[in-house]
């Protein structure tokens, strides 16, 4: 059986991803085949994880908020996304569910992966997602939210922790949940 060539994807793998993803067989048979084609290693590197990122945001500079994206989807630290990786990652950013949605927030905010969140990794993450936003459009944001330094003090206000402290996964979802405000800070979803 140790014939692992690529074009076919295996069982295992594909019961395992209809399981763990709402996306049918065809979809998850039609991604893989694109994956081979543009990954014929089997693995994306952050370098081509970018050049699909800055695809979505064709008049921004999506560079820091990319790594951040492949860091966190990144679970075994190799350094590369493999095909199971990767469809978990569409997963989790298009599906519907605003759970499934937060927890991979958090392990995008989580930089260190240590657990928490602490107030310089909301910075951190806030000056990636601002820098999404298309130039012209930053003289329409709120007086509130109008640098990224200003959206990092906003969201992490909505914790209401003192600026050494750290927020744990359940205080995150609840205080983005809580927050109209909070969803739009968290993420930049580009005007279609």
């Amino acid at each position: 059986m140790g014939n692992a060539k690529s074009g076919a994807m295996s069982k295992e793998l594909l019961v395992d991803l209809k399981l763990s993803t709402k996306f049918s067989e065809a979809e998850i048979t039609q991604w893989y085949d694109n994956f081979q084609k543009q990954c014929p290693s089997g693995r994306i590197t952050p370098a081509e994880f970018e050049s699909i990122y800055a695809r979505f945001f064709p008049e921004s500079d999506a560079k820091s908020y990319a790594q951040h994206v492949f860091r966190s989807f990144d679970t075994n630290a190799d350094g590369t996304l493999d095909f199971r990786e990767y469809i978990v990652a569409l997963h989790m950013t298009s599906s519907g569910r605003m759970t499934l949605k937060l927890e991979w927030a958090f392990s995008l905010f989580d930089v260190d992966k240590n657990g928490y969140i602490s107030k310089s990794e909301v910075h951190e993450i806030c000056a990636a997602i601002f820098k999404l936003i298309p130039k012209e459009k930053v003289p329409e944001l709120p007086d509130d939210e109008n640098t990224a330094e200003k959206r990092a003090e906003k969201l992490w206000g909505f914790f209401q922790k003192a600026d050494n402290d750290r927020v744990a996964e359940g205080e995150f979802i609840d205080g983005i949940m809580a927050n109209a405000d909070a969803m739009r800070l968290i993420q930049y979803e580009p005007s279609k």
